[in-house]
C-alpha cells in the first residue's frame, strides 16, 4: 500500500487531489492538511504539496511539488528540499498520477525545460520539428506505437510500464503537439516528420 499524504492551502485543491488519489487501487491517503505541521508525525510513501519551497516540511519521502514557480534557482532549491516530482498547478491528473508513482518507485519527474534551464544546455531528444516542439526519445517511441493504432494498456505492456506512465506520456506528445485526439497528434507527427509509417 503507497500512503500519501496532500498539504495544500486551497480547500478546493485539497478535495480535488484527495479524490483523485483516492482513484488508484494500492494508493491510500494517509491525511489532507492546509499546511505542513502535522506531516512529519505521518509515514508516508509520498508527499503531494501545492505551496511555495520555503513551506515544505523535512521529510524522509518524497516529495510531488506542484508549483507556478520555475526558475532554475528555484527548482535548484526545490531538489535539494527532497523535491522528486516538479508540475505546474494545472498539471493533468494523468501527469499528476504519473509523477506521484514515479516518485514513490524512486524516480523523479521534472520537465524537460526547467531541467534546461537548471543545466544550462539543452535536453537530448530524438526529434526535433520545425516548429521547435521536441519529443523524448520514449515520446516519440509513444507516438509511433500511437500510429500503429496501439491502445494505452498494449503500450504499456509493450514498453514494461504502468498505465499512468503512458498516459503522461500520451498527454504530453499531444500537449508539444498541439493536439486534441490521438489521432491528431499522430497526423502532426507524421507531417512534421517525427515519425515514419
Amino acid at each position: 500500500m503507497t500512503r500519501i499524504a496532500i498539504v495544500a492551502p486551497s480547500p478546493v485543491v485539497r478535495a480535488g487531489l484527495e479524490a483523485l488519489l483516492a482513484t488508484t487501487p494500492g494508493w491510500e491517503v494517509a491525511g489532507s492538511f492546509a499546511d505542513a505541521a502535522h506531516v512529519d508525525s505521518l509515514t508516508l510513501d509520498v508527499l503531494v504539496a501545492a505551496l511555495p519551497v520555503s513551506g515544505l516540511p523535512a521529510l524522509a519521502a518524497p516529495i510531488v511539488l506542484l508549483t507556478s514557480e520555475g526558475q532554475p534557482e528555484w527548482t535548484a532549491e526545490a531538489l535539494r528540499s527532497g523535491v522528486r516530482a516538479l508540475l505546474p498547478r494545472d498539471a493533468s491528473a494523468a501527469a499528476i498520477l504519473a509523477a506521484v508513482e514515479a516518485a514513490a518507485n524512486g524516480l523523479a519527474v521534472i520537465d524537460p525545460q526547467e531541467l534546461e534551464e537548471l543545466l544550462g544546455s539543452p535536453v537530448p531528444t530524438d526529434a526535433t520539428d520545425t516548429d521547435g516542439v521536441a519529443l523524448t526519445p520514449r515520446e516519440t517511441e509513444v507516438l509511433r506505437m500511437m500510429a500503429d493504432g496501439a491502445a494505452n494498456k498494449e503500450i504499456a505492456w509493450k514498453l514494461a510500464i504502468s498505465d499512468h506512465t503512458v498516459k503522461f506520456h500520451v498527454a504530453s506528445v499531444m500537449g508539444k503537439l498541439n493536439a486534441s485526439s490521438r489521432t491528431e497528434a499522430v497526423t502532426r507527427g507524421l507531417r512534421r516528420g517525427l515519425i515514419l509509417m
